[in-house]
């Protein structure tokens, strides 16, 4: 009989989207020796998302959680990505978000004092600062913010894994235990770790976990108006290229057909119009994605409860770009060096499920 060569490896990645990517990269600069497996042709979030990175989110224009920890790893990774892939996908760029009242306007002159918040913010305006935009009362410029370029960014990083990262789906009957931890096909590998989205319900291990899939759409427009910073107001509005600009997004919990819909259409023009001036000369494109967002809107980290090399890095929901820079430091060190995760991350709150 031939002899079948089979291939060892520590970790064997189910996913290349902004998760599996980042984990991946941090588990090879440890040393480790890693498979991505990824099937490319399906419905992924992350080739559809906006790739904004933002500290200051919502209607109540919050500080994001845990930002004062997020975002001074946000830049410093994916820069340092761009080097190893060869490929630019980083855009710093301001954000400006016009204030609603003078109440909001003082609540943020008080802002600026609390260092957790004052780190974001570059300037503070207290009058409208450009005809195009219905700011009135001014607005905060926001610092530390920018977008990610997705698709460059996993097409970039596909190149850089090059034979490394398998363009396959995942066969979960295929998938055998052994002495080693576990086979697939002709891959040992003694971990396995789902980064695979909404994919991961699929799966026997983490079936029980909370996902609370989230439908966005964004719309591609062409709109005079250039500025040097993103507007975000109730949607953000992202330059792509000279004109034109991606806006959204929606959220929607209850209708998840991956389709887009009219009424997300006009929800998105009717809020861009209500912070640019400016009509809108062209749809140029409607794109949808079901985010894995989880049930308490924290990420999915950690080991399963009974078996063993079988973890989950995932339910990074609409902020991906963010999270996933300073979770895949967490993780890395937790699979490597057994560091803890935070409780709040940790799937062992949800242990009590199964």
């Amino acid at each position: 009989m031939p002899l079948i060569w089979v291939m060892e490896i520590d970790f064997l990645i189910i996913g290349q989207g902004i998760a599996g990517t980042a984990l991946g990269y941090r588990l090879e600069q440890l040393g480790q020796r890693i498979v991505i497996l990824d099937q490319p042709e399906s419905n992924k979030s992350s080739r559809v998302a906006a790739g904004l990175y933002n500290p200051v989110t919502g209607r109540k224009m919050v500080k994001s959680w845990i930002a004062e920890y997020l975002f001074p790893e946000i830049e410093p990774f994916y820069e340092e990505l761009e080097r190893v892939s060869g490929r630019e996908f980083l855009t710093r760029k301001k954000i400006y978000r016009p204030f609603l009242s003078i109440e909001e306007q003082n609540e943020w002159m008080g802002h600026s004092s609390d260092p957790k918040i004052g780190m974001f913010i570059e300037e503070i305006f207290t009058k409208s600062q450009y005809p195009e935009l219905r700011d009135p009362f001014g607005g905060v410029l926001l610092k530390m913010s920018g977008w990610l370029n997705i698709n460059e960014f996993l097409d970039g990083m596909a190149s850089y894994f090059g034979e490394r990262l398998i363009l396959q789906e995942f066969d979960e009957k295929l998938l055998e235990k052994c002495a080693d931890g576990w086979k697939y096909k002709t891959m040992t590998a003694k971990n396995l770790v789902f980064c695979n989205g909404l994919g991961a319900l699929k799966t026997q291990f983490f079936n029980y976990l909370p996902f609370a899939p989230v439908k966005g759409e964004i719309l591609e427009v062409a709109q005079d108006f250039d500025p040097d910073f993103i507007v975000n107001r109730g949607v953000f509005r992202v330059q792509l290229s000279k004109g034109i600009y991606r806006v959204g997004s929606t959220y929607t919990w209850h209708d998840l057909d991956i389709g887009p819909t009219e009424t997300a259409k006009n929800e998105i023009i009717s809020k861009l119009s209500d912070v640019v001036k400016v009509p809108i000369g062209a749809i140029k494109s409607h794109k949808t994605g079901i985010r894995p967002a989880t049930k308490d809107r924290k990420p999915f980290l950690g080991k399963h409860p009974t078996e063993d090399g079988v973890y989950i890095f995932n339910g990074f929901g609409a902020k991906g770009v963010s999270l996933v820079p300073y979770f895949s430091k967490i993780m890395t060190q937790y699979l490597i060096k057994s560091q803890p995760i935070q409780t709040e991350v940790d799937i062992a709150r949800y242990f009590k499920y199964i």
